[in-house]
């Protein structure tokens, strides 16, 4: 009876730890989305206040090269929120950025270059702190 029972939960053991397992990796994804999400609106406000100092005549010249970059990188991200509109987004968007690749354009703008980076980074941290709480809980149940 004993290892019915074990055969029988098994299947369910597995689904549900593969779907925490998923649930884990989409929260992780969307972590580093916003860190680079983050990153774009700080360069974005910089950007602003570069050409606010053009506008008083008190930018140098590499200040508004590095705000027109910036500029550019805003223009590449609200090309790609039209193609998020449409529909098939999932499909046009990936398309996209293929398309891109193969003819040498970079379509995402330059926060999003480092993302497999990012997703390693996360992943290392997410792996720390889970040794860190396994360790605090087997020292608090001794």
């Amino acid at each position: 009876m004993n290892i019915y029972q074990h055969i029988h939960k098994a299947p369910i053991r597995v689904l549900r730890i593969g779907r925490r397992r998923f649930w884990l990796r989409v929260k992780l994804d969307m972590l580093v989305v916003k860190e680079a999400l983050s990153q774009e609106k700080q360069e974005t406000k910089e950007m602003l206040v570069t050409y606010k100092r053009y506008t008083r005549k008190q930018a140098s010249k590499d200040e508004l090269a590095d705000a027109n970059k910036q500029f550019a990188d805003l223009l590449k991200g609200l090309g790609l929120g039209v193609f998020a509109v449409l529909p098939f987004a999932p499909l046009t968007i990936p398309l996209v950025l293929k398309l891109g690749k193969m003819v040498g354009v970079d379509v995402l703008p330059s926060s999003f270059n480092n993302m497999s980076e990012r997703k390693a980074n996360a992943r290392q941290l997410s792996r720390n702190s889970a040794r860190k709480n396994r360790i605090k809980a087997s020292n608090a149940g001794q």
